[in-house]
């Protein structure tokens, strides 16, 4: 059977109350993101005694990981607050099905359905 909806229909499955709550949910998470790499960034007071340099590599790798994690997440919700304005939003771009509900619920800014995330081995 042919699936003849446009994505324009399928987009009309997230209510105008479902959508101001997933909006809502991605602008906290983008002030999250952006506070969380303004601390990041933010320079470490020194301590009162200096650690062996294995430690201080070692924490400043794992500043470097969660800027890139942080990075990464903040480019996801800006494209999907983008999606959002373009009227793509819940719209899997691989197969045009829609994302359920539930599922950008917990993961606003995700960008493909269960099957083709799968399908992908991506996150979102």
């Amino acid at each position: 059977m042919v699936n003849h909806r446009t994505a324009d229909d399928r987009a009309m499955q997230l209510s105008a109350e479902d959508l101001a709550a997933l909006r809502a949910s991605l602008h906290e998470q983008r002030l999250f993101r952006r506070e969380q790499l303004r601390q990041i960034g933010a320079p470490v007071p020194a301590p009162a005694h200096r650690p062996p340099d294995g430690r201080a590599a070692a924490r400043e790798e794992v500043r470097a990981a969660l800027a890139a994690s942080a990075r990464m997440v903040l480019a996801d919700v800006e494209a999907a607050l983008e999606r959002m304005r373009e009227g793509r939003y819940g719209i899997c771009p691989l197969c045009r099905g829609p994302i359920p509900l539930t599922h950008l619920v917990v993961v606003p800014q995700a960008r493909y359905c269960g099957r083709c995330r799968q399908a992908r081995g991506a996150a979102g």
